[in-house]
């Protein structure tokens, strides 16, 4: 039988934050938006915040009126990608057999490693105490035979501990619950899984199956294996996807946008903030993405594929570009363009060269990028600038990559499933 365990890292924004900034601490704090321009959603929230209401996905107005004294901080992606790369290390010492599920969550299969000196209960306490240790968070972890059990058992008990899921106790603790604390029940299944009477775990696992198929559709099916304990799907192993799917930023611009090289402006500035994240933390992009907003408010996005896996600012301004140009005319002025790098992988992944495309230029290009990265690690941003910038010293000002918040999109996009840290 396997060994599967499930590692969260405990409000994981928040606590990384707390970590650097102590004077916050005994006080409700959570994460996300840009507090001064009154606008952005909670990405997550301290256990203080939590317990005076405030909740992940809360604008944070609604925030501030349930808990009026909540502080406000940006996120800052690469702090929080620092620390999970940290926390994979900590668990490659255990396994190779490690599936991200976001940012702050993984699933290992520790099966090899167990002995009959160490059982799965003992790596899972080895790896929270590290945790603590080592990183100075905390981490719950589940354990158990199945990745759906194991993942149950993370949020069984926070923070701070590990649950073991077996097959003794999993009926009188995975069954008594209600439905939706089982992976992929999210609302609009809940629902019509209430709608039929079956509101406990318990309750989906005696379901006749065939009734479920008809009631839900193929997903029903895999939703009884799950509450019945029968998931065989492996944890991959090491991999080059990357534990969030998308860096970007978007910006309001300090005047309406009239023409297309106002337009080239920001993108190119939108575009330095995204190469410069992606290649800062080895990411590549397979995918841009830009969305753009008129001062009518009508909004658009659309998104299109690269040529090859890139950080370079160049392409993925051009791509930016080619997206905006073929789907804008001008009917108003803009005030507000964004740019985003997804569908990201490692950026060590062994590429096939693509015949259209100069590699040779490529590889020119991406060491002018990380020169001037260094460039302005050392002297500040505005040391090396791109000569358009001087046809504009309004938009040029624009600091994309240390003013304006760089969010992941969630691991899932449908309301089934997330992967925004709680």
């Amino acid at each position: 039988m396997r060994t599967i365990l499930h590692s969260d890292m405990n409000n994981c924004y928040a606590s990384i934050e707390l970590l650097h900034r102590p004077e916050l601490r005994g006080r409700p704090v959570a994460v996300g938006g840009d507090p001064e321009a009154r606008h952005g959603i909670v990405l997550a929230k301290d256990l203080i915040a939590k317990k005076a209401g405030v909740k992940t996905g809360m604008a944070l107005w609604q925030a501030r009126e349930v808990c009026p004294d909540v502080v406000f901080v940006p996120p800052r992606m690469d702090l929080y990608l620092r620390f999970s790369r940290r926390m994979r290390a900590i668990y490659a010492e255990y396994t190779d057999k490690q599936e991200a599920f976001g940012v702050d969550e993984s699933w290992l299969d520790v099966t090899d490693t167990v002995t009959g000196k160490k059982d799965g209960y003992m790596i899972a306490e080895e790896i929270r105490r590290r945790a603590k240790e080592e990183l100075g968070i905390t981490v719950s972890v589940g354990v158990s035979w199945n990745k759906i059990f194991a993942k149950f058992g993370s949020d069984y008990k926070k923070p701070d501990a590990v649950t073991v899921i077996d097959q003794d106790n999993y009926k009188d603790i995975i069954w008594t619950s209600p439905v939706e604390d089982i992976l992929y029940v999210g609302r609009n299944t809940k629902r019509k899984l209430n709608d039929v009477g079956i509101m406990t775990i318990g309750q989906l696992a005696a379901a006749d199956r065939r009734y479920l198929k008809d009631s839900l559709g193929k997903i029903g099916l895999v939703l009884s294996a799950f509450a019945r304990g029968e998931d065989q799907t492996p944890v991959f192993g090491e991999s080059y996807e990357a534990p969030i799917k998308s860096i970007g930023n978007s910006t309001t611009t300090p005047r309406d946008l009239k023409d297309n090289e106002d337009v080239k402006i920001v993108v190119y500035l939108l575009a330095e903030s995204v190469a410069a994240r992606l290649r800062e933390n080895n990411f590549k992009c397979r995918v841009v993405e830009i969305s753009v907003r008129d001062n009518g408010l009508y909004s658009f996005t659309r998104q299109m594929r690269t040529g090859s896996p890139t950080d370079i600012t160049s392409e993925i301004a051009a791509y930016a570009m080619s997206l905006f140009n073929g789907n804008y005319d001008w009917s108003k002025p803009i005030r507000s363009v964004g740019v985003r790098g997804s569908d990201l992988v490692d950026a060590s992944i062994p590429i096939q060269l693509n015949l259209f495309l100069d590699q040779e230029e490529r590889d020119k290009q991406h060491n002018i990028d990380m020169a001037i990265d260094s460039l302005r690690g050392r002297f500040g941003f505005y040391s090396v600038q791109r000569g358009m910038m001087y046809m504009d010293k309004t938009l040029s000002k624009l600091n994309a990559k240390e003013d304006h918040v760089t969010s992941p999109r969630g691991y899932f996009i449908d309301g089934n499933k997330t992967g925004i840290c709680s």
